[in-house]
């Protein structure tokens, strides 16, 4: 009798281990309607328990919306698709105190298209001319990150180089 409870007991073991029971799931390799490598989402995001998407983007209408990225009740991850008619100042954008485009320490970096980086967040914006207006501006909030943290400076930097430049393939600018 003792061999059967030890196999159940190791059974169970093993199912905890495989099966997991944190919830954590993969990261899609589509965020808010853009294709971007998981790899690059990965170190932005502290888990992935009920990860699910709340978006309001219809690149069609080309209407300002948000896109967030919940863990549970969490927001790992906010995005905020803006179509402008004048083109945005990003540390203007990026120093307000609100929650819609605040990014704390900016700093403008080198790159094909005016961007800005944070340690919480960044901001880009190009040229694109569209029924919605004749820029776009991409904003990215980490919230799960601390105002104070360096440590994702340069993770924020990598995702918003290989995302930003994959939504304006999405966007149908003329």
């Amino acid at each position: 009798m003792s061999a059967r409870l030890w196999l159940l007991g190791l059974s169970l073991s093993l199912c905890t281990v495989s099966c997991g029971t944190s919830g954590d799931r993969e990261i899609p390799k589509s965020i808010c309607g853009t294709p971007v490598d998981p790899d690059l989402t990965r170190p932005l995001v502290a888990s992935t328990d009920d990860w699910h998407e709340w978006n309001r983007v219809d690149r069609s209408k080309r209407i300002t919306a948000p896109c967030l990225i919940l863990s549970g009740d969490d927001i790992a991850l906010r995005l905020r698709f803006s179509w402008d008619p004048t083109v945005a100042d990003l540390m203007y954008l990026a120093k307000e105190t609100g929650p819609v485009s605040g990014v704390a320490e900016p700093r403008n970096i080198t790159f094909a298209y005016k961007t800005i980086v944070g340690t919480d967040g960044a901001i880009s914006t190009t040229p694109c001319k569209t029924n919605g207006g004749k820029y776009f501006t991409l904003t990215l909030q980490v919230p799960q990150i601390g105002l104070m943290d360096q440590t994702h400076r340069k993770d924020i930097e990598k995702f918003m180089r290989a995302y930003f430049p994959a939504t304006l393939k999405t966007l149908g600018c003329r």
